[in-house]
């Protein structure tokens, strides 16, 4: 029952349409699964031959980089210090640390907030909210959205190339995967950020 499932979310009309909300949601709402989904559709893509993996890539970039886009206009537009949950101790910390960075990397910096969920966040408003230049933020925010749907597409694609057992089993390997390889890549990146202040 659960192959048929993936299988009529693979072959619907609506499956890329989903796919960017879930990635647009994403850029604001944490909890909203939005890389799980680009690694599923990646693994559906060669699981059940739809959609078609470069697509799933294209819809996935171009949601993240609009996403991106919001959360720097409500930075910029709004700042970082209109909420209630945005004067909290942690968040406050969260949006200095990436200020300070941003002011001396802010291409390594927006590159690599795109594959840690809330850096992303926290880095996208305060690089509204710090006022960097839109068509400088846009093309570095565009790049990192590309590489990092290509990143998770691939890795649900090349699993369920290898994997056997059908969409069901590519999808849940695959998404498994990339969690751990998004933990481990977060504490790598994170300790190497460290170092470099």
């Amino acid at each position: 029952m659960v192959d048929e499932l993936l299988a009529w979310i693979a072959q619907s009309p609506w499956a890329l349409a989903l796919l960017f909300a879930l990635v647009f949601a994403d850029a604001l709402l944490v909890v909203v699964p939005g890389e799980a989904a680009v690694t599923a559709f990646g693994a559906l893509a060669v699981a059940q031959g739809e959609p078609l993996l470069w697509a799933v890539i294209l819809v996935a970039a171009i949601a993240a980089v609009c996403g991106d886009a919001l959360c720097y206009l409500v930075g910029r537009t709004i700042g970082l210090e209109r909420w209630r949950w945005m004067r909290r101790p942690r968040i406050r910390s969260a949006f200095s640390w990436a200020q300070a960075r941003l002011q001396r990397r802010a291409a390594l910096v927006l590159f690599t907030a795109r594959f840690i969920p809330f850096a992303r966040l926290a880095v996208n408003l305060t690089a509204g909210a710090t006022r960097i230049p839109a068509p400088r933020y846009l093309g570095i925010a565009g790049v990192a959205a590309l590489a990092w749907a290509a990143y998770q597409a691939l890795i649900g694609a090349v699993v369920a190339a290898i994997l056997p057992g059908g969409p069901v089993a590519a999808v849940v390997v695959s998404v498994v995967l990339a969690i751990g390889l998004g933990l481990a890549i977060d504490a790598i990146l994170a300790r190497r950020l460290r170092r470099a202040d």
